[in-house]
């Protein structure tokens, strides 16, 4: 194992594991944000308000050559990181630096020591919120396995490091090292650990996860797979199960853990009804807002308005939500649930997955845009194939992910369920959203184990089991919902959308075909011509 360790020692002052009050008052002095009425510390990211998905870069070397899934991400040479690595080290002579220690992984068998170095002390208050802390006996001895360098001031020379911007997130996997210039975003310090561990935990026998977790009372877990917009953090938070983590899991030989010590919710048009854990959270001392607007008089936060980012987020650690776990670990997952927000208006809201059904779900990881949202999107939703409900952070073939993870259900015969979150009666602006009540409802019943006794027909389209006898729990309308085509006006324009979405659902899985089984290529849907034509 090689490392490389980044000299520190240049710096003009180093702050090593500050605490949350420590850090907010340097980064306060250092006019790096403000504090809220609430307590919580308010910061803005300039252009960057998300992830610079094109200005991430994974070193290819002897070693990541033949592994990393190249179809998915940008190259940049040895060369080109030494130059880089070098800059950075002369840069950082006239930076102070803020340190971390902190944990990755809260089963000790496969936990990460994680070193993070940042410019900003406000990145130091992020970073040691979503990370685990150890105890403070415990970093006398600390020593970094890989190490994150977070410099938000420094400016990438595209011609001179190989770079398309002056933004750079480049990850060095062999020498364990990433390197982040020109961009405060928060997010892809984070992001960038959870990339090194999707790409060594597999070759330990472990499932990295984009998933948030919980445990009911009878202990058996839970994971929810989902991408943004889907619910996955806002399901998870149940406030009858307790709750593992919102976003980053593995799942080893003894059963499932979260990456983190915290939280990272998107806080668009939070409700303090509708979401009372994460409303909480975000409202309390050393809590970090990201791109939310304050009133400048009050201080208040203003959840509701997305002039500064429509991405506004909330950072905490999980002690802030009141049943989360402590240990951040449970056993095997009874139950797993793939979310999707299918603003086209043809899945059920919950759909039993065989493990060949769910490889190809999880494989296919789709949800949808709906119009509007974003330039040149017309009228139509548009949709979204996401890898492994997390493409952006995979670097490894998703077939390592997905035959692990048909691997791991079938040897603790776990339930799998697909969730639409999205509309019914209709496509977006023609039928409406999903009753939340009624999504809750069916969760409760397949995470107690009673929706997989009830009777289930055989959807013609997409061939997973859909639940019609539901006694005490959907009446009327609500019942009406559990056969999407029966909510349609037109039952044809339905059948037409099924079709269309089959379709898409095909053509985007042609690039796995030589990848999985035969039972796995039958697990998909499909379309009324292929029905007809048979």
């Amino acid at each position: 194992m090689t490392i490389q360790l980044f000299p520190l020692e240049t710096s003009p002052t180093i702050r090593r594991n500050l605490t949350e009050a420590d850090l907010i008052e340097h980064a306060i002095r250092r006019g790096e944000g403000r504090l809220a009425a609430t307590g919580a510390f308010v910061v803005e990211t300039g252009q960057h308000t998300g992830r610079s998905a094109e200005d991430k870069y994974i070193v290819r070397d002897a070693t990541t050559d033949g592994s990393i899934w190249w179809d998915n991400a940008k190259e940049m040479s040895e060369e080109q990181f030494d130059r880089l690595l070098a800059d950075f080290i002369a840069f950082a002579k006239h930076k102070d630096a803020f340190v971390q220690d902190l944990y990755a992984g809260a089963d000790p068998a496969h936990r990460l020591n994680t070193r993070v170095v940042t410019e900003y002390a406000w990145h130091g208050l992020f970073i040691r919120h979503l990370l685990r802390r150890p105890e403070r006996s415990e970093l006398a001895s600390f020593v970094p396995e890989f190490t994150v360098v977070d410099l938000p001031s420094f400016r990438a020379a595209p011609l001179y490091h190989g770079t398309r911007t002056e933004t750079v997130i480049a990850c060095n996997f062999s020498k364990r090292i990433v390197l982040i210039g020109g961009t405060s975003y928060a997010g892809e310090i984070k992001k960038s650990v959870f990339s090194f561990l999707n790409y060594v935990l597999p070759t330990k026998g472990v499932m990295p996860m984009h998933c948030s977790a919980n445990v009911g009372k009878d202990e058996k877990s839970a994971v929810f797979f989902g991408l943004s917009g889907t619910g996955k953090t806002t399901l998870s938070a149940d406030p009858s199960r307790e709750l593992l983590g919102d976003d980053e899991h593995g799942w080893s030989e003894n059963g499932i853990f979260n990456f983190e010590g915290g939280c990272y919710a998107k806080t668009i048009r939070l409700s303090k009804t509708a979401e009372p854990e994460i409303w909480e959270a975000s409202n309390r001392f050393a809590t970090v807002l990201e791109n939310v607007v304050v009133d400048p008089t009050t201080r208040t936060p203003d959840f509701d308005d997305n002039r500064l980012a429509e991405n506004a987020r909330s950072a905490y650690p999980l002690e802030a939500i009141s049943n989360a776990s402590s240990t951040g670990t449970a056993g095997h997952p009874k139950n797993i649930v793939m979310l999707t927000a299918d603003a086209f208006g043809v899945l059920p809201p919950i759909a039993r997955l065989t493990p060949s059904q769910a490889m190809y779900h999880f494989l296919s990881g789709f949800t949808a845009k709906v119009a509007g949202t974003e330039k040149g999107m017309g009228s139509e939703p548009k949709p979204t194939f996401s890898t492994c409900f997390g493409a952006p952070f995979m670097p490894l073939h998703p077939s390592v992910y997905g035959n692990l993870l048909r691997q791991l259900i079938a040897r603790h015969g776990v339930d799998c369920w697909l969730v639409n979150t999205g509309w019914t009666g209709g496509k977006y602006g023609e039928g409406t959203r999903m009753p939340i009540k009624v999504t809750r409802a069916l969760l409760n019943a397949a995470l107690s184990g009673e929706l997989a006794s009830q009777t289930m027909r055989v959807d013609p389209v997409f061939g997973f089991k859909v639940p019609i006898s539901i006694p005490g729990m959907l009446q009327g309308m609500d019942a009406k919902l559990m056969t999407p085509r029966d909510t349609w006006a037109d039952p044809a324009a339905y059948d037409a959308t099924a079709t269309k979405l089959a379709e898409m659902f095909q053509k985007n899985f042609t690039k796995f075909k030589a990848y999985v089984d035969a039972d796995v290529l039958r697990a998909g849907p499909v379309s009324a011509r292929q029905v007809a034509a048979e």
